[in-house]
């Protein structure tokens, strides 16, 4: 059996792989905080039970090679505070997305940011990507803030980019950080973050 992929964050924060352990945990966070992660995330109406999330991890799990998607759990000590992503891997072209969301309790606490510090650490180092990119909700200013509080470069607006479940669409600001920019700066957003005690 394939060991567990862990990245260590501080002595409260890591990520984990995703398991289909984990799949009660998620669905509770969705299911108690509908409206507040449904505004951005159209998946959040389709899942209904339980099981739905299991089958979303399932199909994770089940990926045949080349994997297009590695989701980690995020762990605050032994809690489950949400998900992120690296989704539509291209190793052909070297790049990926990274998505996250994390339950409103644990909000403006740096989580995210820390969480898509280390993804992007994995991403550049591991996966040996040149390219990694954001994609928000124009309205979406909290989620913005990671990308630009990360030295991203906005490269501009992707119209009607997500259909919502209500039947409207989102444009998404979308935001990239390559490969060199990452070795200019990585010293510094990890000395600060703390995550080189880790990493």
């Amino acid at each position: 059996m394939a060991s567990k992929l862990i990245l260590p964050i501080n002595n409260e924060l890591h990520l984990r792989e995703i398991e289909v352990s984990d799949a009660p945990a998620i669905f509770h966070i969705i299911n108690t905080q509908r409206e507040y992660l449904g505004k951005w995330l159209p998946f959040v109406a389709a899942t209904e039970s339980w099981e739905d999330t299991y089958a979303f991890i399932q199909s994770v799990k089940d990926q045949k090679v080349p994997v297009v998607q590695i989701v980690f759990s995020i762990y605050r000590d032994k809690n489950l505070v949400g998900l992120i992503s690296v989704l539509n891997i291209d190793q052909g072209n070297r790049k990926a997305e990274i998505g996250y969301w994390i339950s409103q309790n644990e909000q403006h606490q740096g989580i995210v940011t820390k969480s898509v510090l280390a993804v992007i650490n994995y991403c550049f180092t591991d996966l040996m990507l040149n390219r990694v990119q954001i994609r928000c909700g124009t309205e979406n200013l909290s989620s913005r803030k990671i990308p630009e509080r990360l030295g991203f470069t906005l490269e501009g607006v992707e119209r009607d980019s997500e259909l919502m479940s209500d039947g409207h669409f989102v444009d998404h600001a979308v935001y990239s950080l390559l490969w060199i920019e990452w070795m200019e700066r990585k010293d510094r957003l990890l000395n600060s973050s703390g995550l080189y005690k880790t990493l």
